[in-house]
């Protein structure tokens, strides 16, 4: 059972969204399960039960509805977004498994580079002494996973500002380069892709470093 990585230049999210929603749509028992590594332009989302009202001020950046579960989480340039399109039945997960093995996926990461991250009980992600440094957000359609992760690298943290991350008001936001460490979109991926193979006992990994988005799915250049 191999895992297929996939790096995207920055996008929309809306585009995004759609190819994974057609990739699930369209995919069988011998579908291999990907990975989806990229960056979205600055947008604010909001999940399929999602309240308006944790949207404080959005300003000049667009509000889009998802349909992940989740409240409103706001994504843009310096975050790695890692969109999960695994088949749950075939790794023999519920949802509950699914998401511990998500966020150690990301403890995993950052215990790697001397920094240890925490979950927080009713609220999925990674804190950092009580700040959010990962976000999970996901949909399961017929046993089949997509959305995913988000893990804040080096970006503008103000936006968070302007909402309720998650629905929690207050909540601290951080990124690996507040923490001091100097990741770049590659080389978190890098290692995410093989801590993702290990985690969910994938037996070979491939990588396509050029992914683009098409009007129905994803392909590979």
């Amino acid at each position: 059972m191999k895992l297929t990585c996939r790096y995207f230049a920055r996008n929309d999210y809306n585009a995004m969204l759609k190819s994974m929603q057609a990739f699930t749509d369209t995919r069988n028992e011998d579908t291999n399960d990907e990975l989806w590594l990229t960056e979205h332009n600055p947008v604010f989302t909001l999940g399929r039960a999602g309240k308006e009202e944790h949207i404080l001020n959005a300003g000049n950046i667009p509000v889009v509805r998802s349909d992940r579960g989740g409240q409103v989480t706001y994504h843009g340039p310096g975050q790695l977004i890692g969109y999960m399109l695994f088949d749950l039945k075939r790794l023999n997960l519920g949802v509950k498994r699914f998401v511990a093995k998500t966020e150690q996926v990301l403890i995993n990461f950052l215990s790697d580079n001397h920094i240890q991250g925490v979950r927080r009980d009713g609220a999925p992600g990674v804190y950092v002494d009580e700040a959010k440094i990962a976000a999970l957000g996901l949909r399961i359609r017929r046993h089949r996973a997509y959305h995913g992760f988000s893990l804040n690298v080096n970006m503008d943290l103000a936006p968070f500002s302007r909402i309720n991350p998650c629905g929690y008001a207050n909540l601290s936001v951080t990124d690996l380069q507040t923490l001091g460490l100097n990741h770049t979109f590659g080389s978190a991926s890098d290692t995410l892709c093989a801590q993702i193979q290990h985690i969910f006992g994938y037996t070979g990994l491939l990588i396509d470093e050029h992914a683009v988005i098409t009007n129905d799915r994803t392909q590979g250049t």
